[in-house]
């Protein structure tokens, strides 16, 4: 097992059009790279688990739990298992780096 990985050597996987994720995972938490084109949508959706991210590059509009929010490059958010969420892009790329626990089995791949 290595320790160590390259971000940019992660293998992408669609998550739905206009979303992709590069993920990397251990026993108890996950790291997804979460790339964003412009003009995307994403339904609300929820899950079980606890998810937490932080935006690296770009805007978007979050939505946790019926508040909404335009987070830039340095804000986080932290959503709890099984609150409704949703994000909507605008004009320019977006990433963000969001964290997972426990990890996600459907984005091991």
């Amino acid at each position: 097992m290595s320790y160590f990985f390259n971000s940019f050597e992660m293998e992408r996987q669609e998550m739905v059009p206009g979303i992709t994720l590069r993920t990397k995972w251990g026993d108890n938490v996950m790291l997804s790279l979460v790339d964003v084109e412009p003009n995307t949508v994403m339904d609300e959706h929820h899950h079980p688990h606890e998810q937490a991210g932080i935006m690296l590059q770009g805007e978007f509009d979050m939505t946790i739990g019926g508040e909404t929010r335009r987070l830039r490059p340095g804000d986080g958010y932290m959503i709890p298992g099984g609150v409704p969420h949703s994000l909507r892009s605008f004009e320019g790329w977006a990433l963000a780096l969001d964290i997972f626990s426990p990890p996600r089995d459907e984005y091991k791949k």
